[in-house]
């Protein structure tokens, strides 16, 4: 992914499902596969080992997720606590159908913040068309 954005980068690394890139304002969670009981756990894992900072980003990109059953939304909403409590905003992109249809069947949908990709987040407010859902 090649996206200009006013943020530095400071590390990058990869475990056992995931990547995650960490900028200046911006941490970018990435898992791959699915998000099941066992992988959420490993996702929870990770998110509580980043300490959310005020003012932070904290995207999910579900690019690479192919099925989300609903233990998977434990780590998701665990996060998106954590990160509200401090300050930080939380979003999702990428969503595919399959990790959609169970965030829409549990109206997670209106609890998170959802663009259709990565650039989406950070196009200028009149240019975003958003997502709509249950329509």
């Amino acid at each position: 992914m090649d996206v200009s954005l006013p943020f530095l980068l400071c590390f990058k690394y990869s475990v056992k499902f995931m990547t995650l890139t960490q900028e200046r304002q911006v941490i970018l969670f990435k898992p791959q596969g699915s998000i099941d009981l066992d992988s959420g756990t490993v996702l929870s894992e990770q998110m509580a080992a980043v300490k959310p900072q005020q003012h932070q980003l904290w995207v999910i990109d579900l690019a690479n997720v192919d099925f989300m059953d609903s233990s998977g939304l434990v780590p998701l909403v665990k996060g998106l606590t954590s990160a509200r409590q401090i300050g930080c905003r939380l979003v999702l992109c990428n969503v595919k159908a399959p990790v959609k249809l169970i965030l829409e069947l549990t109206q997670l949908d209106s609890v998170f913040e959802i663009f259709p990709s990565y650039e989406d987040i950070f196009a200028p407010v009149t240019n975003q068309q958003p997502v709509v859902t249950g329509v």
